[in-house]
């Protein structure tokens, strides 16, 4: 009996270690899927135009990227590919992350939009941003930003400061996001100085610092005094440094990589749009939509002024700002001439978003062709 009774309890007290053994692992495999999880990062792909270090577009679009990387720390990992040509080609480049995992991709530049709508139909469960475009679906957003109003700032301070009466434009491509900006400024320009004109040189290039300042250079040979631009490099501000002239940079503040002779310069805050969008797929709030954000929203902005812009026209420049971030007023709002003189919006009217999405005219103080 006793023996029996021994027996019993070694048989009992095994069957109890080993469901005690099975339990611990049971645990701990738990744990350690549950680690996988919470360690397992949300990886994001940037696709580049160019390279950071052109101190333009893409340097903004790598800040923002930098930006996502401070805020989220540990739950993200993000990569970037430079140089990826527009077009067909960059379907390849999208797809190739989407393939490997990633769960974000962000394309930044206008020629990406087709691949980016190609690639995001064959990969539902991706989250996809598309700069400057306007093809939406489900899983695939756009963002852009209102430039024209910090460019139409700048103008304010071009047309304050200008001898000449004569303010060149160094720009790259006539397509509506290009013609918005250069039509803001001069409304900018004239508002203050209805005597000056902005002179417009096309390039048909986003990054080529030869043609850029050999553009600039032509136009302070036909008198310009202050160049402004829609280009990436700061080759158009450097000539107009070099010949003692003053200049409106674009992109990043460009006075901090040539100095003082510009005056300041309309740039970009992508960070403002990345943190947000980023920070709602974390949280499984993300919905696809067309954003357009401004001053307001912090995604554009005005560069600090030089010393050189006298504290009236900082002012100014102040004031102006607060209207539009109150919304109270709009670059776009009447009144505004075509540069035939034709009425584009009458007093208490607006161009109208169509138009202004798309523009293909110029308003009255450009000198310059569309075609």
């Amino acid at each position: 009996m006793k023996k029996k009774l021994y027996w019993l309890i070694l048989i009992i007290s095994a069957l109890t270690f080993l469901t005690g053994c099975q339990k611990k692992t049971d645990v701990s495999d738990s744990g350690d899927k549950a680690a996988v999880e919470q360690t397992e990062k949300f990886k994001i792909a940037f696709i580049y135009i160019g390279a950071p270090g052109d101190l333009g577009w893409t340097y903004e679009h790598y800040r923002g990227k930098q930006m996502i990387e401070t805020k989220y720390g540990s739950k993200v990992e993000t990569v970037h590919i430079e140089d990826v040509p527009e077009g067909p080609d960059a379907s390849r480049v999208i797809r190739q992350y989407a393939q490997e995992g990633y769960n974000m991709i962000f394309t930044t530049s206008f020629g990406y939009m087709d691949p980016t709508v190609e690639v995001a139909a064959e990969f539902p469960e991706v989250y996809f941003e598309h700069c400057s475009g306007y093809k939406t679906a489900d899983n695939l957003s756009t963002y852009f930003g209102k430039m024209y109003q910090p460019r139409y700032l700048s103008g304010l301070v071009a047309g304050s400061m200008t001898k000449s009466n004569i303010i060149g434009y160094v720009a790259a491509f006539p397509i509506p996001e290009v013609t918005r900006g250069i039509n803001a400024f001069t409304i900018g320009v004239r508002k203050v100085n209805p005597d000056a004109v902005v002179k417009v040189i096309w390039t048909s290039t986003w990054y080529n610092p030869t043609q850029e300042r050999e553009a600039a250079v032509a136009l302070l040979d036909a008198g310009a005094d202050i160049i402004a631009q829609h280009q990436d490099t700061t080759e158009p501000q450097k000539a107009a440094m070099e010949r003692g002239k003053l200049s409106i940079g674009y992109d990043s503040d460009m006075g901090s990589f040539v100095g003082e002779t510009v005056l300041t310069s309309p740039v970009w805050n992508w960070g403002a749009y990345y943190t947000r969008t980023v920070g709602e797929a974390l949280e499984g709030t993300w919905k696809s939509e067309s954003y357009w954000g401004g001053l307001k929203e912090g995604v554009v902005e005005l560069a600090k002024m030089s010393p050189l812009v006298p504290a009236d026209v900082v002012s100014l420049v102040e004031t102006e700002t607060a209207k539009i971030i109150s919304g109270s007023w709009d670059v776009f709002d009447g009144p505004i001439k075509d540069q035939d003189g034709n009425i584009l919006a009458a007093e208490g009217e607006s161009i109208d978003a169509g138009k202004l999405l798309s523009q293909s005219f110029f308003v009255e103080g450009v000198d310059g062709k569309l075609k």
